[in-house]
């Protein structure tokens, strides 16, 4: 089992920024990649970002690209997102995900993180 916790979100102005958290606990040596979803009133969880636990190599959706930066801390064990430029349709509750060595897809999940971009 692996836990996480995310932090950081908040309620702020379009252009302004965040630092999202996310902290796995554990069975932290069976992540292989770690993840942030989001998912807004009346819509489905969407992918944002996702970044590989050995190596670091990132992807983003495309909404993101440019404004978001996926990063990790192995010795931390935590994930962050850095949200720049902030826009009123980003606004979301924000979920980290852990995808272990087996399987290919995100096996656990955490509570969310709310994120309010006001215009």
């Amino acid at each position: 089992q692996v836990q996480l916790v995310e932090s950081g979100g908040g309620l702020v102005q379009a252009g302004d920024s965040l630092r999202l958290s996310c902290a796995a606990s554990g069975r932290t040596f069976s992540i292989y990649a770690m993840g942030w979803f989001r998912q807004a009133p009346g819509k489905e969880r969407e992918f944002v970002a996702q970044i590989m636990w050995s190596g670091g190599r990132t992807s983003y959706a495309d909404s993101v690209k440019g404004r978001f930066t996926i990063s990790k801390d192995n010795a931390k064990n935590t994930m962050y997102l850095q949200t720049n430029s902030l826009k009123p349709e980003d606004t979301a509750v924000y979920y980290c995900a852990v995808m272990g060595t087996v399987g290919g897809r995100y096996d656990y999940w955490g509570q969310g993180t709310q994120v309010t971009v006001s215009s």
